[in-house]
C-alpha cells in the first residue's frame, strides 16, 4: 500500500504595500489635527499596520502616536517593526535602480501588510520610496496608494498655471550663478511649451530663491508660491513678475514652500 502523499505547503499570499501619506506639518511649529487633512479611511488603514518602511524611525513613531490618538493602533508602537531607508537613498535618491529594496519587503512576502511613509506628504513623490515600490511590483506584492495631501499638486491647483502639462524638477542649484542659469532654462521651457515648471527648496532658503526669481524672470512670466499648505497660516500667491515686484509678498524661511512658473 502506497503511503499517502504529503500535502503541498501553501505559500502565503503576500501582504499589501500601502503608500501612506503623512501630514505636511513636519518640522513646523504649528501642527493641525490629523482629521483636518487626512481622510478617515487612510488613518484606519494605517492604524492596522505593524510593519513600516520609513525615512526616519523617530518621526514615524511620532506620526503613529498621532494616529493612535484617534484610531487605536494594532500594536503598541514599541512593538512595531520599523525599517529605515539607508542614508544614501536620502542623499542620492532611489530612482536610478541602484538600491535593492527587496530585503525590506520580507514581511510582506510572509503575508503582512507593510506601510511606506515619508516625513511629509506622499512617499515616493519628491521623497524616497520609489525603489520600494519597484521592488514590490517585482515580487508580486500588491501596491495601494492611500489618499492624503500631496504638496506639489495642491500648489499646482492653487497656482492658476497649466495643470494639463506640468513637470516637477526637484531642487534648483544653491550656487547663485548656477541657480540663475537653471531658472532661465526652466523659464524658457515653460514659455516655449506651456509646461508649468514646479520646484522646491531646502528650508531656510525660501527668501533667497524668491529674490533670485524676481531678479531673473521676465516681467510677463507668471510665478506662483504656496507655503504652509494645509496649515492655518497657508499662503498661496500667483501673479506676473512685473506685479510681484510691486507687492509686499514674502516667504517664511522656516515653512516648506513650493514654487511654480509658467505662462
Amino acid at each position: 500500500m502506497n503511503a499517502p502523499a504529503l500535502p503541498t505547503p501553501v505559500k502565503p499570499q503576500p501582504g499589501t504595500l500601502y503608500l501612506v501619506p503623512a501630514p505636511l506639518d513636519f518640522g513646523c511649529t504649528e501642527t493641525v489635527p490629523l482629521p483636518t487633512s487626512m481622510p478617515d479611511g487612510t488613518l484606519q488603514t494605517a492604524s492596522r499596520i505593524s510593519h513600516w518602511i520609513c525615512e526616519n524611525a523617530k518621526s514615524t513613531r511620532a506620526y503613529l502616536k498621532r494616529i493612535g490618538e484617534t484610531h487605536p493602533l494594532c500594536l503598541p508602537i514599541q512593538s512595531m517593526q520599523l525599517q529605515e531607508l539607508p542614508r544614501e537613498v536620502h542623499k542620492k535618491g532611489d530612482h536610478s535602480a541602484g538600491f535593492d529594496a527587496r530585503p525590506l519587503l520580507q514581511a510582506a512576502l510572509a503575508g503582512n501588510p507593510i506601510g511606506l511613509v515619508s516625513e511629509a506628504g506622499m512617499p515616493a513623490i519628491a521623497d524616497p520610496g520609489s525603489s520600494v515600490v519597484r521592488a514590490a511590483h517585482e515580487l508580486g506584492i500588491p501596491v495601494v496608494p492611500l489618499v492624503g495631501p500631496v504638496s506639489l499638486l495642491l500648489a499646482l491647483a492653487a497656482s492658476g498655471l497649466n495643470g494639463q502639462n506640468f513637470a516637477f524638477v526637484g531642487y534648483v542649484p544653491s550656487a547663485p550663478a548656477e541657480r540663475a542659469q537653471r531658472i532661465k532654462e526652466l523659464e524658457s521651457l515653460a514659455l516655449k511649451t506651456g509646461q508649468t515648471q514646479i520646484f522646491i527648496e531646502t528650508p531656510y532658503r525660501n527668501s533667497a530663491l524668491l529674490q533670485t526669481l524676481l531678479q531673473t524672470l521676465q516681467h510677463n512670466t507668471r510665478l506662483a508660491t504656496a507655503s504652509g499648505l494645509t496649515l492655518g497660516h497657508a499662503q498661496c500667491h500667483s501673479d506676473l513678475i512685473k506685479n510681484w515686484r510691486n507687492k509686499p509678498w514674502a516667504l517664511d524661511n522656516a515653512i516648506p514652500a513650493v514654487f511654480a512658473l509658467g505662462r
